[in-house]
């Protein structure tokens, strides 16, 4: 299964370059799942970025966009506004670019990181930025003087990275189920164990950590580490995570399309907004703490009032056909869910991330024409079998095959792992 989360160059590049026009509270421009989500300090201005290898810049006034960013040779991963009105966006490549608006390339291009970045974080005063990378690191870069720390100690990948209201620590979460809390300027990490492998990790204004779990939970503690509370979000994993400005509201978005408004203080799910089906990968608050954006699979960035669950403006929600609907209590395709995201099984549905996984037996890894891979893995000897896909999922594939896309996941059991390969047969072979 040639599983990496890079685009073909090819998806929807030309409707990019051209003018995009007003969409009443719903900007449609990306070729690709909405990955990042930021807004700007005054709330007039939001940045995102996708799988298709893009960053925009929107105006909210008039709901378009106004720049297109192009550089990253991956997934735009994260997104960030500085304090000085420039721009920050990271990705699959390893790469974070500094950006001033109205420019065509980056001011600054920032090097490190061995495998991709999904999270930046910008410190309280402005001056450091922090990217959170699946190369096992944490890196702190100074926006001032270029110098960068480099904070090892996870032993998987770290997904997401978040600055304390008053700058003295770093929080970083990752899928080795550990919250690294870095004190700053340095000294040694409180590090606190979780049940589950983590994803996400804002900080309220008041100090108080809040993770999102694969688990489907929201888990609380306090500055120093300790246990504060639990919300159950969802089933699904949650995969984006925002806090309100005045630290009263949480939203959540899980692969399933489920976005979660939790009440921070009482520790209750107020309301889930519906109709989004396909995974949202981000979201974010405006500054006046009622106003929700999502993005989601479909490439589209949606307005909420958090408050009451109802879409503003125009949003078309409706319901995306379940591609696995032919395919009710099969519990191979069950297992094969989470895959959906960004892999299809067959060559006539609209590519997503992933390449097809239509033909997938008896294909040589990285050999699909039409799709860019990575040099990695295109280096490889693998040939997809049921043998080797069950080798992929039993023990990683960071572990088997080095230099993936693919996000870290596996699947302990046999018989879960046959279940897959046996549906795998069946469907990718029509």
């Amino acid at each position: 299964m040639d599983l990496t989360l890079r685009l073909a160059t090819a998806v929807l590049t030309a409707s990019l370059l051209l003018p995009l026009r007003p969409a009443q509270a719903q900007l449609a421009g990306h070729g690709g799942p909405v990955r990042a989500i930021a807004v700007s300090i005054d709330g007039k201005t939001v940045l995102s970025g996708s799988f298709d290898t893009a960053a925009i810049r929107w105006s909210l006034a008039t709901e378009s966009a106004e720049q297109v960013l192009r550089f990253h040779s991956g997934a735009v991963n994260a997104a960030a506004f500085l304090g000085d009105g420039r721009m920050a966006t990271a990705g699959a490549d390893g790469q974070i670019a500094i950006w001033t608006p109205g420019r065509l390339q980056p001011d600054q291009v920032i090097e490190g990181h061995t495998g991709p970045i999904v999270g930046l974080a910008v410190s309280p005063d402005t001056s450091k930025l922090a990217s959170a990378s699946w190369d096992h690191t944490v890196r702190i870069s100074s926006l001032s003087d270029g110098g960068t720390r480099v904070l090892q100690g996870h032993s998987q990948s770290v997904n997401g990275v978040a600055f304390a209201p008053d700058g003295k620590s770093l929080v970083s979460v990752g899928y080795d189920l550990t919250v690294w809390i870095w004190p700053l300027p340095g000294g040694s990490p409180e590090i606190v164990v979780m049940p589950a492998p983590l994803n996400a990790v804002a900080i309220s204004p008041d100090g108080e950590i809040v993770t999102g779990a694969a688990d489907g939970k929201l888990r609380m503690m306090t500055a120093d580490g300790k246990e504060n509370g639990e919300v159950v979000a969802g089933a699904r994993p949650i995969v984006a995570l925002a806090i309100s400005q005045d630290g009263a509201l949480i939203a959540t978005g899980a692969i399933d399309g489920t976005v979660a408004i939790v009440d921070r203080r009482a520790r209750s799910v107020m309301r889930t907004l519906a109709g989004l089906g396909a995974p949202v990968w981000s979201v974010a608050f405006l500054p006046d703490g009622a106003t929700l954006l999502t993005g989601g699979a479909d490439g589209k960035i949606r307005r909420w009032n958090a408050l009451t669950g109802a879409a503003i403006g125009s949003n078309v929600l409706g319901t995306p056909a379940d591609p696995l609907a032919a395919y009710v209590g099969d519990h191979g395709a069950e297992m094969f869910r989470a895959c959906v995201a960004c892999h299809t099984l067959s060559e006539t549905e609209v590519q997503r991330a992933g390449p097809t996984l239509a033909g997938l037996f008896g294909r040589k890894i990285a050999s699909l024409p039409g799709y860019r891979f990575t040099d990695a893995l295109k280096a490889m000897d693998i040939v997809w079998t049921p043998e080797t896909v069950s080798k992929l999922f039993e023990i990683g594939p960071n572990a088997y095959t080095p230099g993936t896309k693919m996000p870290e996941q596996r699947i302990g059991s046999a018989e879960d792992r046959r279940a897959l390969t046996d549906f795998l047969a069946r469907a990718t072979s029509k």
